[in-house]
């Protein structure tokens, strides 16, 4: 618990908490011992609120840009709603107009989205402004004046510690891929429940992917300043290693069902990797606390000990078994004890880049970095592109205007104390898909009546204004510092910061505590209504789309190992971009599942062949990883032909599927007697090394370095390839389906 707690108040969301704070606290503490007034202060607070949600993770450029595009949101919505909030004809086409193009800025991508949300909130804030003191366009410049303070701090923060956001991010990655390798040797095991583990990972696959595209942008800019070199390529290069031992995990060759059963009557062959992979994943949580100086860095481990168990069983079954019978399945097992090795030398390159942070300045950056940064498109095109009601952007800026106009008319006409409130929980909750809006609205509603049952409590015992300043400041720090991580505890602390502000202000608390719940239940009822009501965007009718994007990218992964594996030599920067997509792609993919199986029952069409589907399509980036993989990182032979053959045969699926998310009727099909030519072919090839290496060993011929790789190869490439293309066959019947 106090470890928990210590960890928290490092994590850039504590520090975020304290930023915000601080940027409202002291104008509001100057502008009262100052000029005895708090409405300067006010104006100068919210400025700098507003601009807290363009603060994301992410290069200072990109931070720099997006506060100051909220800033300038800000003051242009504060000035038009304070003159006109009291013409009511002017209002309402005002507010359509504004709520519109506002939330349609979203279409530019995720950081936009959180500039969309402060001039929206500018929106519903500026119709608190009562002001007397200070004019309209007073308050509005006084809003700029508290973004710009904002700014000020948050680069000023990043400058004083600039690892900080950076070790938070590395901490964050190491421990999701430390749990996503521990999954991976939970499903070795696991008969029963594989179906819950794999959502599991579905949803750890899209956390993960999310850190690496922020990582990049923070590390791999090409940074002018020379005294960030040094450290930055150290930061790639452990970047290079954490991506590495992921798509090591990910490229896991094993085809679960034929593992159950070739090691059924041998389980213990799988125990002993499950304890090597379990050991693993504790390596990486260390690593992430000796980036937290919880630990120090240590490697004193038992590896070569589990290796050599492993090693062991490997001959046992062996023996047991006897060949050539066992042959096949003692490459497989030993092919995937050489996956744990690699996987082991990743994490001694990490601790020796770590312990060497400060002395070793010999380090290369990674070649063509910045390639590998998703570009922001802020083409004015998008905004064309995307104005159709096809568009979920589109649709959801229809559904939020119309939410947003309906809760200002209940507010107008029914006697609220606070009526604004209720628009600030509709655009606080409603998101473009009902299932997230419902996850917020339900985290919302609990965490506003937790913290209004608290408020009330501390209300009874005591009416002393400076513990109810003490209570609002620091539900504020812990408030924003949740609000990420634990949605509904956030939501708690900023009703109780909310409740203790007006304290301070105005006599009666209860009652404000009264009407904050109202406001909330009603705004929440009103948001979760507009996304089931108006032009849903229900995944199971948009999921195709990220199937489409997904199996593009195996295509086009798969031209790139093809590729590789006739040219050989250094894995190109087009390899590593196709298979970084391949990647993100099906994470989405992974992350619009998660949507649908939240949506109502009634709305889930199709869902069991979309999970299909979906599970299909992450076995397939799997055993795409894992050829390329084998076929980077092991000697190998010319690519045989039956293995054209066969890659012309999954690209042709492949296209079959995108056809059919295009609705195109297609016949996509070649010569089934190639086919099976190849696989026999393949077969053949394998038996005679077999009969050749079982004479060597009549002879007490030891096995030769190229019988060794032809073995490998032969059997291993085959099996990849054969399971790809039966990969690919489903993914062409179960599309058919829907």
């Amino acid at each position: 618990m106090i470890k928990a707690f210590i960890r928290h108040i490092k994590s850039i969301q504590f520090i975020k908490g304290v930023l915000v704070a601080l940027a409202m606290a002291i104008p509001v503490f100057i502008s009262i011992y100052f000029f005895n007034s708090m409405d300067i202060g006010f104006s100068i607070a919210l400025g700098a609120i507003l601009s807290a949600p363009a603060d994301t993770s992410g290069s200072l450029k990109h931070k720099f840009y997006g506060i100051l595009a909220s800033i300038f949101l800000a003051f242009t919505i504060t000035l038009l709603i304070g003159y006109f909030s009291d013409y009511l004809p002017i209002i309402i086409p005002l507010l359509i107009i504004l709520v519109f193009s506002v939330s349609y800025i979203s279409v530019f991508g995720f950081r936009a989205s959180l500039i969309s949300l402060a001039g929206l909130l500018a929106l519903v804030l500026a119709f608190a402004y009562d002001s007397v003191e200070i004019s309209v366009f007073q308050h509005s410049l006084f809003i700029v004046f508290g973004g710009l303070w904002y700014l000020f701090l948050t680069i000023a923060t990043q400058l004083i510690f600039p690892q900080v956001q950076t070790d938070f991010l590395f901490v964050n990655l190491l421990e999701k891929t430390a749990n996503f390798i521990k999954l991976r040797g939970e499903l070795l095991v696991e008969k029963n429940d594989r179906a819950l583990l794999l959502e599991t990972s579905f949803k750890l696959q899209i956390e993960i992917n999310e850190l690496h595209e922020t990582i990049r942008e923070v590390i791999l800019e090409k940074r002018s300043n020379a005294g960030f070199s040094n450290r930055i390529r150290r930061q790639q290069l452990i970047f290079s290693k954490i991506i590495e031992i992921y798509e090591l995990a990910i490229s896991n060759p094993i085809n679960y069902d034929k593992f159950d059963e070739l090691f059924n009557n041998h389980p213990e062959k799988i125990d002993e990797f499950k304890v090597l992979i379990f050991e693993i994943s504790e390596r990486l949580h260390h690593i992430s606390k000796v980036i937290l100086k919880e630990e120090k860095l240590s490697f004193n481990t038992n590896f070569d000990i589990l290796l050599k168990k492993i090693e062991n069983q490997i001959e046992l079954f062996e023996l047991q078994v006897g060949l050539p019978e066992s042959r096949e399945d003692v490459i497989l097992l030993l092919n995937y004890k050489t996956y744990q090795e690699k996987q082991i030398q990743n994490l001694v390159d990490i601790v020796r880049i770590l312990s060497n942070y400060s002395k070793n300045d010999k380090i290369r950056g990674i070649k063509n970095a910045e390639k590998f940064i998703t570009p922001h498109d802020y083409d004015f095109k998008k905004l064309k592109g995307n104005f159709s009601i096809k568009s979920p952007i589109f649709r959801h800026s229809l559904r939020l205007t119309l939410t947003t106009l309906i809760g200002f008319i209940i507010g107008s006409f029914i006697e609220l104390q606070q009526s604004y409130w209720i628009l600030l929980t509709i655009i606080v909750i409603m998101r473009p898909s009902y299932s997230l809006t419902k996850e917020r609205t339900k985290n919302r509603v609990i965490g506003t009546i937790i913290g209004a049952f608290v408020g009330v409590a501390i209300v009874l015992i005591t009416q002393n204004t400076i513990i109810y300043a003490l209570i609002a400041l620091t539900s504020l720090i812990v408030g924003f510092s949740l609000v990420k991580q634990n949605y509904r505890n956030g939501a708690a602390f900023i009703t109780l910061y909310v409740i203790f502000m007006y304290a301070l202000i105005y006599p009666n608390i209860l009652e404000v505590i009264q009407f904050r719940v109202y406001d909330t239940l009603i705004g929440a009822s009103l948001a979760i209504a507009g996304n089931y009501l108006f032009w849903p965007a229900w995944e199971a009718k948009n999921i195709k789309d990220y199937l489409k994007d997904s199996t593009k990218s195996f295509s086009s992964f798969l031209k790139e190992i093809n590729t590789y594996y006739h040219k050989k030599g250094e894995t190109s920067v087009s390899y590593r971009l196709a298979r970084k997509d391949a990647f993100l792609k099906v994470g989405n993919l992974n992350a619009a599942y998660q949507r649908l199986i939240q949506e109502p029952k009634s709305k889930q069409e199709n869902s069991a062949i979309i999970y299909d589907l979906v599970s299909i399509s992450n076995t397939f980036l799997s055993s795409l990883t894992s050829l390329g993989m084998y076929i980077r990182s092991n000697e190998t032979g010319i690519a045989p032909e039956q293995f054209e053959i066969y890659v012309k045969h999954i690209l042709t699926n492949l296209e079959s599927v995108i056809d059919k998310t295009n609705n195109i009727e297609t016949n996509n099909s070649l010569d089934a007697k190639g086919l099976k030519i190849a696989k026999k072919n393949y077969e053949n090839h394998f038996k005679n090394l077999s009969s050749t290496r079982d004479q060597e060993i009549e002879k007490g011929i030891p096995i030769s370095n190229e019988m060794k790789v032809a073995l490998h190869e032969t059997q291993l490439v085959f099996e990849q390839v054969r399971w790809l293309l039966n990969l690919s066959e489903n993914l062409v019947k179960k599309i058919n389906k829907i």
